[in-house]
């Protein structure tokens, strides 16, 4: 079987060759990106914050916190990303969101699960941030359960996306300060009763396309909590970094 997915793969090359994810220049391997655009992609390394995951200037040598993650720790254990959410990212989550890009989850999940194998090791069970159901009719697919897919399908981690559901329909985020978005997103998230006893004790990766304020994760991680989980961890292709 597999050998006859590759053929077909071969076969659709020949027809459509493989091309950047972000500019559409050609490419030698399907769902990538061409040199110049993996060179503009501010990816996140070490140092960085353990627990919000955002990049420090300087490397001291040992792990440490932000002053944001000390003064306001988030509810969930550790935030990690990809990249920053900068022009190339920005664009890519745009049309993976927005555009009908399904085709790029394969690329930017697996680019998340590289760099969230420190929270994959421990993680029990994958679980997307979920959409309210009038705006997944709307939109037709959640872009984080695309991602989610790709993820599991690369760890080999199961994922579960019932053990999480969207009550609550919120207005955009765009455009809201911190407050605001807390306010939004209260209540909005909760586990189904039927779904808490495989979530109880289970160390749960939550999945999502950007962290800006974690005010979505931080919502989504309190229902997981408090249907049972043991601890919850984030992992986002891009977020926002204030320099």
């Amino acid at each position: 079987m597999r050998l006859v997915h590759r053929a077909a793969e071969g076969a659709i090359s020949i027809v459509y060759p493989p091309s950047c994810i972000a500019c559409g220049n050609a490419t030698g391997t399907p769902h990538a990106f061409c040199a110049a655009c993996w060179s503009s992609i501010g990816f996140i390394e070490r140092p960085f914050c353990e627990r919000l995951g955002t990049p420090f200037a300087v490397d001291l040598g040992v792990p440490l916190l932000s002053p944001a993650a000390i003064a306001d720790p988030p509810v969930f254990e550790r935030a990690r990303a990809v990249a920053r959410y900068d022009e190339v990212a920005r664009k890519l989550v745009h049309r993976l969101k927005y555009g009908d890009r399904l085709e790029l989850a394969r690329g930017l999940g697996a680019l998340m699960a590289r760099s969230g194998g420190e929270l994959l090791a421990t993680a029990d069970v994958i679980v997307p941030v979920p959409l309210h159901r009038w705006r997944l009719w709307r939109r037709r697919y959640n872009q984080a359960m695309a991602l989610a897919k790709v993820i599991s399908d690369e760890s080999g981690i199961a994922c579960d996306p019932f053990l999480l559901v969207r009550v609550k329909g919120t207005r955009p985020q765009v455009g809201l300060t911190r407050a605001q978005r807390g306010e939004n997103l209260q209540g909005a998230f909760k586990t189904p009763p039927e779904a808490r006893a495989r979530l109880k004790g289970k160390r749960v990766l939550l999945i999502d396309d950007v962290l800006t304020t974690g005010a979505t994760s931080n919502a989504a991680a309190r229902a997981l909590l408090r249907g049972g989980a043991a601890a919850v961890d984030v992992l986002v292709f891009a977020r926002v970094v204030q320099d």
